[in-house]
């Protein structure tokens, strides 16, 4: 989202451990809005490896203030309404279907990504009314023509997900209450702020636009882009050199490194729909929201620089949670019952 930074200076003087903080929180609010990049870009230092010692490096902070602001959720069945955006093979297709397919099924080798999707549920809304258990894949829409071209704005993705929504023939549904619209660009597309910050990002369309509100997320392929950014720890970052990068869990880094990054997007379009529900600091613009609170966590003791502890396969791949048929690496989203990141993976919750 493209919207100017209001800073905001606090009135009264505070003591120097708060002004840090409160310096710390205004650069992160000044971040695109849900904009997420998993890799910090730097090395640990002495200060991540002490509080990377504890699976509440995020969490036990009384800083952290995630609040509701009475906007809804997603509490009826979600569905996944899916725009492929240019070049798609089917077997990258798949990885994604299964995640999503995943998200819902209880029945999968724990830890699970359905394991994952419950403390999500825990989320409400002003009644008292859970998200969702239920996730499913709804209708898919290719655009493989590039109907916008290989370089997309934030507004022109609208404009991807007006043509999807209006095509003359098999136009994805209008579903607002319980649709996300997920665009998914192939890896010779360009988006705005694309390998900068951002990684993928959710808002919701303008009327003016696309006709409707709706909630929708963009995640981009980084394979060819910014794998070391966007990918990580699939693949690792030119300014650390020797740093081997892990095997991904489906043999395909971009894909790989994609399936974080929805969960994200998908786990914050569940939370905060329309950026008026649950997330951390007083302006909407810039919320800071439930996975965001976690970046780069997958496992216990993850914190600063460090990724915490996560699972590797007999063939060498590295995941953290299991679904249908596949395995994953998802990141860990903030638990506000017990006011920490949480994952199934968990090895002391």
């Amino acid at each position: 989202m493209s919207h100017g930074c209001v800073r905001r200076h606090p009135a009264p003087p505070l003591p120097l451990l708060l002004l840090t903080l409160a310096a710390a929180s205004l650069l992160l609010l000044t971040a695109p809005v849900a904009a997420w990049r998993p890799w910090p870009n730097q090395k640990p230092n002495a200060t991540d490896l002490i509080f990377g010692a504890s699976k509440k490096y995020e969490g036990s902070s009384e800083f952290v203030k995630l609040k509701y602001h009475m906007g809804p959720v997603l509490t009826a069945d979600i569905s996944v309404h899916t725009i492929w955006y240019g070049t798609w093979r089917n077997p990258q297709k798949k990885i994604i279907r299964e995640f999503i397919n995943s998200i819902s099924a209880a029945d999968s080798k724990r830890p699970s990504v359905s394991g994952w999707w419950k403390t999500i549920q825990l989320y409400t809304d002003q009644t008292g009314s859970n998200i969702s258990r239920t996730v499913r894949l709804g209708e898919e829409k290719n655009d493989r023509f590039y109907s916008h071209g290989k370089s997309l704005t934030r507004l022109s993705i609208q404009s991807v997900i007006k043509s999807a929504v209006t095509a003359s023939t098999r136009p994805l549904p209008i579903n607002p209450k319980s649709g996300l619209y997920l665009l998914l660009t192939s890896d010779d597309v360009y988006v705005q702020d694309f390998c900068q910050n951002v990684c993928g990002f959710h808002y919701f369309t303008f009327p003016s636009i696309v006709g409707y509100t709706l909630p929708y997320a963009w995640v981009g392929n980084s394979a060819k882009l910014c794998p070391g950014t966007c990918a990580y720890p699939f693949a690792v970052p030119d300014y650390i050199p020797g740093m081997k990068p892990l095997r991904s869990p489906n043999g395909d880094v971009g894909v790989d490194g994609m399936i974080s990054v929805i969960a994200h997007e998908v786990a914050e379009l569940a939370t905060n729909p329309l950026v008026n529900a649950w997330y951390a600091g007083g302006d909407p613009v810039f919320p800071v929201e439930i996975a965001d609170l976690c970046e780069g966590i997958y496992g216990t003791g993850g914190g600063g620089s460090y990724t915490g502890q996560m699972l590797n396969g007999a063939d060498g791949a590295t995941y953290n949670m299991n679904g249908i048929r596949r395995r994953f690496l998802v990141q860990w989203v903030w638990n506000h019952v017990v006011n920490y990141c949480s994952g199934p993976n968990a090895l002391d919750q």
